[in-house]
């Protein structure tokens, strides 16, 4: 199925599909247009605190070993990106962007909050709040609402939609699972019954509309075989042939983990190469609260990040160069390893910048080092750049969103966080 098929024939063919979407807001949506109508951008949440001297490890700072101990990734062992900066080895795909000038990193980044508490952190990060529970809404939701209903839609994807989308303007959600079940025809019934209603009946039809986008996005991938459908975030449960050796199956495992991964990616990508599909969306992907065991669960856990990634960049196509993908977290980690070959709640973490419309360069941000004295609270990476930042010079410079709207609306009270600005 092509992005040609007009919405409304994918719509007339839905009966039959299972649903697995709901509707966040009261506005209805039109399709894009205007100059700006090409321009996409991918909001990648990795949720639990990611460990951003893992992300894009400083091997060239000299207090980078000797902080990090059994946790640190070695030089040999970096994908190198500068004197200083390289990306953990699992980031395989990134770095090959990287090289074409196409991914960046902010390495001392973070949200206003200073609390380390999941729950108060995400909503900052969310909300684009000065403080925490400061606004209700997302900054995504508050985007759409500034760019216009009639000319940019929205989806998250995962099992519950983030609050970073939640607010005045309809969005879309998408959680991957079945797409065909014994009650298939449920949605098209209630379609019909609440035709009439002017809230649920718009409802019942977009809803059958983003499903049909979905069978149409993954129907164009080769199927991967995995024995139950995949959280983001969490790897999928793969039963190994009895005869497999331990080793042997946890590789099966992670293999097949990487492959859901991309194919995630890739059924995004397919939502938003498609006529009239999404061109801001958001993406939740869970685990990354490494307190023990850290090694081996982030190298899961970024090369399933790599692999959705992968997916995204691959699956858009030509569309990737009108794209920006930012991929970030709540809060980094704990310079120092803690007992128990893992890293603590802490402040300055690392973002992920790719597109390719992106500007080449080094560093986004300035690096503040891992001396002693220049460690947050004695403890933390002491971050240089507010994440409002640069989420402010994306939606201005790529997504062509008015400064002014920017500082009032979108992330209000934010006027000392200063925009990135040339990174496209």
């Amino acid at each position: 199925m092509t992005a040609q098929v007009s919405r409304r024939s994918l719509l007339l063919q839905a009966a039959g599909l299972g649903v697995s979407v709901s509707f966040l807001g009261g506005s209805a949506f039109a399709a894009a247009d205007g100059p700006m109508a090409r321009r996409k951008m991918v909001v990648v949440i990795c949720r639990g605190g990611m460990d951003g001297l893992t992300v894009s490890p400083p091997i060239g700072d000299p207090d980078y070993a000797a902080l990090r101990g059994a946790v640190a990734v070695t030089p040999d062992q970096a994908l190198k990106l500068d004197g200083t900066f390289g990306l953990h080895p699992a980031l395989e795909s990134v770095h090959a962007l990287a090289l074409k000038g196409q991914a960046r990193v902010a390495p001392a980044i973070a949200s206003p909050d200073r609390a380390r508490s999941h729950f108060e952190a995400q909503d900052v990060l969310e909300t684009g709040a000065a403080q925490v529970y400061g606004v209700s809404t997302g900054w995504l939701n508050r985007t759409l609402e500034v760019l216009g209903p009639s000319k940019v839609e929205g989806l998250s994807v995962g099992a519950t939609a983030p609050l970073i989308l939640r607010g005045k303007v309809q969005a879309a959600s998408w959680s991957p699972g079945k797409g065909v079940d014994e009650t298939g025809r449920l949605p098209t019934l209630l379609q019909d019954l609440y035709k009439a209603d002017p809230l649920m009946g718009p409802a019942f039809a977009r809803g059958l509309e983003t499903e049909v986008m979905a069978q149409a996005a993954t129907t164009a991938l080769a199927p991967t075989p995995v024995s139950a459908p995949m959280s983001p975030g969490a790897a999928p449960q793969v039963m190994a042939p009895p005869a497999m050796a331990p080793n042997a199956q946890a590789i099966a495992g992670q293999r097949q983990g990487r492959e859901a991964a991309r194919k995630l990616g890739a059924t995004l990508a397919g939502f938003m190469v498609q006529e009239g599909g999404p061109r801001i969306a958001a993406v939740s992907l869970d685990g990354w609260d490494t307190h023990a065991g850290q090694v081996g669960q982030l190298n899961t856990r970024l090369s399933y990040l790599d692999a959705v990634l992968d997916g995204l960049n691959t699956g858009l196509g030509d569309a990737w160069r009108d794209t920006v993908v930012v991929a970030a977290t709540e809060f980094g980690r704990t310079a120092r390893a803690n007992g128990t070959g893992g890293t603590d709640h802490g402040t300055g973490s690392t973002a992920l910048v790719l597109g390719g419309g992106l500007k080449p360069g080094g560093i986004i941000g300035d690096w503040p080092t891992l001396k002693q004295e220049a460690l947050f609270e004695n403890r933390d990476v002491r971050p240089t750049l507010d994440m409002r930042g640069l989420f402010k010079g994306v939606l201005a410079d790529h997504m062509g969103v008015d400064r002014a709207a920017l500082e009032t609306k979108v992330f209000p009270n934010s006027a000392d966080a200063k925009a990135v600005t040339g990174l496209v």
